[in-house]
């Protein structure tokens, strides 16, 4: 039963979101989901919800997907390993076939049938339709010899991104729901890591937000503490000493670009807290990490 104390919480709550629900109304979010929100039954309901909400309310919402968890769990049955070098997942030829498999096919339509189930109407999509997301390889720079550069397979490096099909499907209330598998100029396909695509898609659609889910509260400090917002400087800082390594370095460095890119506001948020989504984009409060470009 509804107390006094709790109706009184809830219109509270209600009310608080009346003045963010104007200011994105009819605004691009892209957001980047990944993480445990992608492998928790319940934080997956929740997200999906989430997004239903943000459109119903006449935001347009798109969704870049990762499936690192997913791809790790197909090789290991495969008996191979995977393996990273500064965050990107190195990609041979068969590591490539099941990427495609994973991304394209079991994550991309899990999303989609979840969303669509709570009453969305999502699409999903690959770089690949409409050759939408251009790619060439991916060439990394050794940390140990300045100069030389490392060939880690089928990795992608974006050299366009083509919005129209993302428009077309936001002005007829649809939400693109994309795995991040680009295509080259001879029809090659790409794994490109899925903040990267979340970024770049950012920057070419002129989004109002980037918002990039992760399995942290946000970007850490080296005591563990968390950092509520952070400049270029300090960003610039934090990859000198070593405090953002791994996976975090093409997430911040995609999403440090995308504000210095025009994108008005970008966020770190701890996609394992329940309902993160709605209370980044409809309360004061926001969670995580808040990205400058100064």
């Amino acid at each position: 039963m509804l107390t006094p104390a709790t109706g009184a919480s809830k219109a509270q709550i209600l009310s608080e979101a009346l003045p963010y629900i104007k200011r994105f109304f009819d605004k691009t979010i892209v957001i980047k989901y990944g993480g445990n929100a992608m492998t928790d039954p319940q934080l997956k309901d929740s997200f999906a919800r989430d997004v239903v909400l943000l459109k119903l309310v006449g935001m347009n919402p798109v969704i870049v997907h990762g499936g690192g968890p997913q791809i790790n769990e197909l090789l290991d049955r495969l008996g191979k390993k995977g393996e990273f070098i500064q965050g990107m997942r190195v990609t041979d030829e068969e590591t490539m076939d099941v990427v495609e498999m994973v991304l394209g096919g079991q994550v991309n339509k899990e999303i989609v049938n979840l969303i669509n189930r709570h009453g969305g109407k999502a699409v999903g999509l690959t770089g690949q339709d409409g050759n939408f997301i251009r790619a060439k390889k991916l060439l990394v720079e050794s940390k140990e010899i300045p100069g030389e550069f490392i060939d880690i397979g089928q990795v992608g490096d974006i050299t366009y991104i083509n919005p129209s099909i993302i428009e077309f499907l936001d002005s007829g209330d649809f939400i693109p729901v994309i795995a991040p598998i680009g295509v080259g100029p001879d029809g090659e396909t790409y794994n490109i890591n899925a903040d990267v695509v979340a970024g770049k898609l950012a920057e070419i659609l002129g989004a109002e937000k980037l918002i990039l889910l992760t399995n942290t509260p946000g970007v850490l400090d080296k005591n563990g503490s968390l950092l509520t917002g952070l400049s270029a400087k300090e960003i610039d800082a934090l990859f000198a000493d070593g405090t953002l390594s791994g996976g975090m370095l093409p997430k911040i460095s995609s999403a440090l670009d995308a504000a210095r890119s025009g994108v008005r506001s970008v966020h770190v948020i701890d996609g394992r807290v329940e309902h993160a989504l709605l209370l980044e984009v409809l309360t004061d409060e926001g969670v995580g990490t808040m990205i400058r470009a100064k």
